[in-house]
């Protein structure tokens, strides 16, 4: 386990922030695009059709990129273009999501724990028996369930604005427990907090104080993937078991402290779902942990590819350097 050579433990109190440090600036030009094609597969799980994107070569160290609400495999194409010269990229759709199949509500159960099953089956169906997991949202709690059932799986933890405490949830949750509290008068409120375009634009925008530099084309996308039909009570019936997630976060905090993966932490500290709490949050648990908080939102991809990458090309060269896939 390495020491964080990037900061000390911060302080969860209002308006603190961190970025990057110069020292990780000589990895960035190294992150532009491959040559390497990125290939798109499907794969029957549990009798469901998984779309999965794949990039770089088998034999080098696996990245299993996990996506979030409610997005897809696509949000991790800007990795996919950078760092598939070294690694073995492989990110797939969970069901009702991007290119997999998407059964009715009336006929799958849209659990996180459920999702989590599948993803793992989709693993041993292709056979990864190790890997470095990028979580991001939705990508957490799924990803969560994965570590603490296989931990000899996991090479290294990369976290990107997903939660494991309560400190990590704003105002934007109260709304949401409601919904959980008491369903059925409270789901038209839900859906329009966290399925409307506005609620997809506030995803998107956050607290940027520079909302013009955000591709309005993402949240106008996201919303046609929210409008096909089914989707509103595919989410709904998700996100209702979010709540599980919540439950089980002390279970998690304890496995993180217990079992001390090798973790790096790259926060958008413009996230109004998932706030910048969350990091110190995290620290506790990971004192070891590499932290990075960007002056990005929820989903830091899409405004700093170059340097997402780069961080992530001096971390993995650091902890997984004779990793085998």
């Amino acid at each position: 386990m390495f020491k964080s050579w990037i900061l000390a433990p911060l302080v969860a109190s209002a308006g603190v922030a961190m970025t990057s440090p110069s020292s990780a600036a000589p990895a960035a030009t190294h992150a532009g695009a491959t040559d390497r094609p990125v290939v798109y597969r499907t794969v029957n799980v549990d009798g469901l059709s998984i779309f999965y994107r794949e990039a770089g070569p088998p034999d080098a160290p696996t990245i299993l990129l996990l996506h979030g609400f409610p997005s897809s495999s696509r949000m991790y194409d800007p990795l996919l273009s950078r760092l598939s010269d070294s690694y073995h990229l492989i990110a797939p759709d969970y069901p009702g999501f991007g290119h997999s199949d998407a059964p009715s509500a009336k006929d799958f159960a849209y659990t996180f724990d459920h999702l989590a099953e599948v993803t793992r089956h989709f693993t041993q169906a292709l056979g990864l028996r190790h890997y470095v997991l990028y979580v991001q949202d939705y990508g957490g709690p799924i990803g969560m369930r994965l570590a603490v059932q296989h931990p000899e799986r996991l090479d290294a933890l990369i976290i990107q604005n997903a939660v494991s405490h309560e400190d990590g949830l704003g105002p934007l949750w109260d709304t949401r427990r409601k919904f959980w509290k008491d369903r059925a008068p409270n789901e038209a409120a839900l859906r329009e907090n966290f399925l409307s375009l506005a609620s997809a634009r506030q995803r998107h925008v956050g607290t940027n104080p520079h909302p013009e530099t955000i591709n309005p084309d993402l949240w106008t996308d996201e919303f046609a993937f929210l409008s096909r039909p089914g989707q509103a009570e595919i989410q709904t019936d998700l996100f209702y078991s979010y709540q599980t997630n919540v439950a089980s976060y002390p279970s998690w905090q304890a496995w993180l402290k217990k079992h001390q993966p090798t973790t790096l932490i790259v926060w958008g500290k413009y996230d109004p779902s998932f706030q910048v709490a969350e990091v110190a949050a995290y620290q506790r648990d990971l004192p070891n942990a590499e932290v990075h908080v960007l002056d990005a939102g929820h989903f830091a991809l899409d405004e700093k590819p170059n340097e997402i990458a780069g961080i992530m090309r001096n971390f993995l060269g650091r902890v997984t350097h004779g990793a085998t896939p």
